[in-house]
């Protein structure tokens, strides 16, 4: 609703594998999915790589506190009380995986997640 006073938010999101978080003031009602759209379009508009495309399906969207939520697309930003964020790429699924074939594979898959996650909080 136009004529309702909506407050704004500084977001912070840290793309994986990008030098430095994109801010942009957003809607406090504004849902997760629109902040990844917005993000998606500063992204490419500041030509920063690697290139991710703007499909919003294709990304996890996680607040960035102890426990690191995965958020909902559906969820309103302000539900969160925080303004961090970090915006990773979905990983195509190794067939392994997906069939059960070995079970050790989604061990592997979740440890080199956290180290590249890691790598580029800290690199």
């Amino acid at each position: 609703m136009k004529g309702k006073n909506n407050k704004k938010l500084l977001v912070s999101v840290n793309v994986l594998g990008s030098v430095g978080p994109i801010r942009f003031l957003a809607n406090e009602d504004d849902e997760v999915s629109r902040i990844i759209n917005t993000t998606l379009k500063a992204y490419a508009r500041q030509g920063r790589v690697p290139v991710l495309g703007f499909d919003v399906d294709n990304f996890i969207f996680y607040s960035i506190n102890p426990g690191f939520n995965t958020l909902h697309p559906q969820e309103k930003i302000s539900s969160m009380d925080i303004t961090n964020f970090l915006l990773c790429k979905k990983e195509p699924r190794p067939l392994e995986e997906v069939e059960g074939v070995r079970g050790g594979s989604k061990a592997r898959i979740v440890h080199g997640w956290k180290n590249r996650l890691l790598r580029s909080l800290l690199g």
